[in-house]
Formats: C-alpha cells, sequence, structure tokens
C-alpha cells in the first residue's frame, strides 16, 4: 500500500490478513473461517472504496475553492510542478495533516485520533497547509 492508495488487489488481500490478525480474537468457531475471512475481505474493500470516495470528494472540492488562476493548467503539469517538493517544504506538522487526510483518505477525526490532537487543530493545520501549498504552487507556475 502506498499513501493509502490501493493499486492492486494484492494491497487488498495484504490489508485483509492485516485486519485477520488484528480482529483474531473475535473469531468465533460457530461459523466457518472462510466465512469470517470473506467478511473482513469484503469490509477492507468497502472501506478502500469509500476512502477513495472522500479522496476524490477533496480532491473536487479543493480544486472548486482553489482560485482560477492557481489552478494546474495543462502547461504547468508539462513544466513539471513538483507536488513532493512543494509537501517537503511544509513543516511536519502540517505535512502529516495533508499526507493523512488528502493523501491517505482520512476523515479529520480519523486523522487526529492518529496524530493524537484535537480535530480543530486537524482543520486548522490542514487549511494553513493547503493554502501554502496552493501558494508555492501557483509561484512555480509563474516561475
Amino acid at each position: 500500500m502506498r499513501s493509502g492508495v490501493y493499486d492492486s488487489v494484492e494491497d487488498l488481500v495484504q490489508e485483509t490478513f492485516i485486519r485477520l490478525f488484528r480482529y483474531r480474537s473475535r473469531y468465533q468457531p460457530r461459523a466457518k473461517f472462510t466465512t469470517f475471512l470473506y467478511l473482513l475481505a469484503r469490509q477492507t474493500r468497502i472501506d478502500a472504496l469509500r476512502r477513495l470516495k472522500r479522496r476524490e470528494a477533496l480532491h473536487d472540492r479543493a480544486g472548486a475553492e482553489m482560485p482560477q488562476d492557481v489552478q494546474p493548467t495543462a502547461a504547468a503539469r508539462g513544466a513539471g510542478i513538483d507536488l513532493a517538493a512543494a509537501l517537503a517544504r511544509l513543516s511536519e506538522p502540517m505535512r502529516e495533516v495533508v499526507v493523512l487526510s488528502v493523501l491517505q483518505g482520512l476523515a479529520q477525526k480519523e486523522v487526529a485520533e492518529v496524530l493524537k490532537i484535537p480535530v480543530g487543530t486537524v482543520k486548522s493545520r490542514l487549511s494553513v497547509a493547503l493554502a501554502r501549498l496552493r501558494e508555492d504552487l501557483s509561484q512555480g507556475d509563474t516561475q
């Protein structure tokens, strides 16, 4: 799994077996083991689809909120605007929030739990980080 994106069936299988290990104590021998495994696999796939939808919705919302002159054009993409470099210029706390929420598709509440910070802090860091990324990427477009 790279950055929370499921690129292949193998990633989903791997995540299913990780869940199997985590939830092994919940297995009840009354049902077939294959039934339990199937339910874990099914839930893994559903969760992956939900994350994908959240990521797409966030991407669409961020694109709609971005001023037209800041949105990357075909020429800007051809010029090689480097998102990785822009992310690297963010402070570690802001980069963590962006990676977890945008790239890995976690909800803000989940990001707060992972980082052990309040949800409000996640929201403010994400807002500031996205603004800095937009500014950084728009300056790269004019250079």
